[in-house]
């Protein structure tokens, strides 16, 4: 298969979003730009179109997709009702970076939610993906365009990477503004569950529906999409460096352990991504304290490090709270050894 590459503008932007809504149409898939991670997607409603994303991707059957609307009357075809919990998130951040898991209707193909009663739903605010979505005139099922377990990808140039030859068309939107895959909330039963942390953070949405918890990670079966299985990971081995709570010493610690690596490896091999305190090194990003940016970049840099042929990549982890939670949650799944 000859997969098309097209970049998306104002002057052609009609005609690319037709030509790939044609495919959805025809039980294709597709590759286009959220405001989160790029994602593959495919008409959530029939299951043979949506078993190409698990081939193109290889992604295990029992991982949850998500769904993505251009419109709020879709959601009440594809659950079996709106939590008033779900309501008020909705108001507030619909469209936009938040995915709910709710009961699902009769109309949800179990290969998307892998077997589970539920499903996880959202409503991008990329206006490409939107377009998208109403013009294929169908929910589009869809997560991370990248193969399974590596970094999500965030340009267009990452889908090519990883999915050339196996799916016809990316849309190529540009970089994506967050970087990092929806907030993903249970609501399916009465407790709100952060099944997986985002830019919408936990706290942000505790002060609008009150406590939230976190799930179970004893749990075999995964309730929504990036639980169960490994994700995120480069080739290179990735070394996290926690950060210390409430001291100053984050920096001192860092580069302590930076300086017994480089003792057994040459630096040239070792890339490093720091957040208090530059090191030093030639393949060093050092974000400044701006956990806005270390997570906007961080897929990019990941790859960006693959590229170059490294072996080992030492990271800086943050405090988790607020939108550092998100953050060291795809650092931690990601790494092979957390210090």
């Amino acid at each position: 298969m000859k997969t098309q590459l097209i970049k998306i503008n104002s002057s052609n932007k009609n005609k690319v979003l037709s030509i790939a809504a044609d495919l959805i149409k025809k039980g294709d898939v597709v590759a286009f730009p959220t405001e989160t991670v790029y994602g593959l997607g495919a008409n959530a409603l029939d299951e043979n179109a949506v078993k190409k994303i698990f081939v193109a991707k290889g992604r295990p059957n029992d991982n949850p997709l998500i769904v993505h609307i251009s419109n709020i009357n879709q959601l009440n075809e594809l659950v079996e009702f709106v939590p008033k919990k779900a309501e008020i998130l909705i108001k507030k951040y619909w469209p936009g970076p938040l995915t709910i898991v709710m009961k699902k209707s009769f109309k949800i193909p179990m290969c998307i939610t892998g077997g589970l009663n539920t499903v996880a739903i959202r409503m991008p605010s990329d206006n490409n993906a939107l377009e998208l979505i109403k013009k294929s005139g169908c929910p589009i099922a869809a997560p991370s365009a990248n193969s399974s377990t590596k970094p999500s990808p965030t340009m267009a140039k990452h889908v090519m990477n990883d999915l050339n030859g196996k799916i016809p068309l990316i849309i190529d939107g540009g970089k994506c503004k967050v970087g990092l895959e929806s907030t993903v909330i249970g609501l399916s039963n009465d407790k709100a569950i952060l099944f997986r942390p985002g830019k919408i953070t936990k706290e942000e949405i505790g002060r609008l529906i009150g406590k939230v918890d976190l799930p179970c990670e004893q749990s075999k079966i995964p309730s929504s999409p990036g639980m169960k299985y490994k994700h995120y990971s480069p080739k290179a081995k990735i070394t996290l460096v926690e950060a210390k709570i409430n001291t100053n010493k984050k920096g001192t610690d860092f580069l302590n352990v930076v300086k017994k690596f480089s003792l057994n490896e040459s630096n040239d091999l070792i890339g490093i991504i720091s957040f208090t305190k530059r090191v030093g090194f030639e393949n060093e990003f050092f974000f400044n304290k701006s956990v806005n940016l270390y997570a906007k970049n961080l897929f990019f840099v990941l790859r960006e490090f693959d590229k170059r042929g490294l072996k080992k990549i030492i990271v800086e982890g943050v405090n988790d709270n607020g939108f550092g939670l998100a953050l060291m949650n795809r650092l931690r799944k990601a790494s092979s050894k957390i210090i």
